[in-house]
């Protein structure tokens, strides 16, 4: 089926069960998905490229929508994926507004390559660790975390222009997708979401999870371990030798 038909009636989809900012409706009409998702472009569902989550056209839609993004509006995508929430961030706002940055190299590649194959090769694609923003480029009037945080990140939040809107999913396991105003304080919430925990420099494929490797995690048998975990990610370090002590003569009897 011609892709500009299942295109129609995947934003028909959407529309029909959400509310979807008329601009963002108009950019996922127009950017080919297709060219950012090979498995089932047009189903409303998440996918998965490297290990990364790509976020379905409805999640998708619910970020965008609560970014409000105006045309000529300087835009900060966090966590730049394969790329197709920039395109449709470029349809909106020019190519030349649109910076994204990610923390995983080969997801940088991709994005590339993708947004040039979608006519959009003027999006800034870096390789960053997404706390830490895009700097020489700010101030930003919009900034979208597409994962998870505790809190607004500092760094980011000084990178918004005067009346400069974050959009982030924040909490902890249960997260509500808010507006952060340039003060850092939350101005807006637009309902429960669950996204990916933001990861900083480490934590890349291969590399720890925050604030412990895998085998601690295993070693703290929580009933909720990795990013979520209740003694994990939000503290300092923590001697996990003397914390476990206990755990291993269990282990040993």
């Amino acid at each position: 089926m011609d892709p500009a038909v299942l295109r129609e009636d995947m934003v028909d989809g959407l529309e029909h069960g959400m509310d979807v900012a008329e601009s963002v409706a108009l950019a996922m009409r127009t950017v080919p998905r297709h060219e950012f998702v090979e498995n089932a472009p047009y189903q409303n569902r998440n996918g998965d490229f490297e290990g990364s989550t790509v976020l379905s056209p409805a999640n998708v839609a619910r970020l965008l929508s609560a970014l409000s993004a105006e045309p000529e509006e300087d835009v900060l995508v966090v966590g730049a994926g394969v790329g197709y929430t920039a395109a449709l961030l470029a349809e909106i706002v020019g190519e030349t507004h649109v910076h994204a940055v990610d923390i995983d190299r080969t997801l940088v590649y991709e994005a590339r390559s993708n947004l040039q194959s979608a006519d959009a090769s003027a999006v800034l694609v870096d390789c960053r660790d997404g706390a830490e923003g895009l700097p020489e480029y700010a101030p930003f009037d919009r900034i979208l975390v597409e994962a998870a945080s505790l809190g607004p990140p500092e760094r980011l939040v000084s990178q918004l222009a005067s009346d400069g809107r974050l959009v982030l999913p924040m909490g902890g396991p249960k997260q509500t997708l808010v507006s952060v105003d340039d003060a850092g304080e939350v101005v807006e919430k637009h309902g429960p979401v669950a996204l990916e925990p933001l990861l900083v420099e480490g934590e890349q494929r291969g590399g720890l999870a925050r604030n412990r490797t895998m085998r601690e995690d295993a070693e703290l048998d929580s009933d909720e371990t990795g990013y979520f975990a209740p003694t994990g990610w939000e503290q300092e370090w923590i001697d996990w030798d003397e914390r476990l002590s206990g755990r291993r003569r269990r282990y040993e009897r």
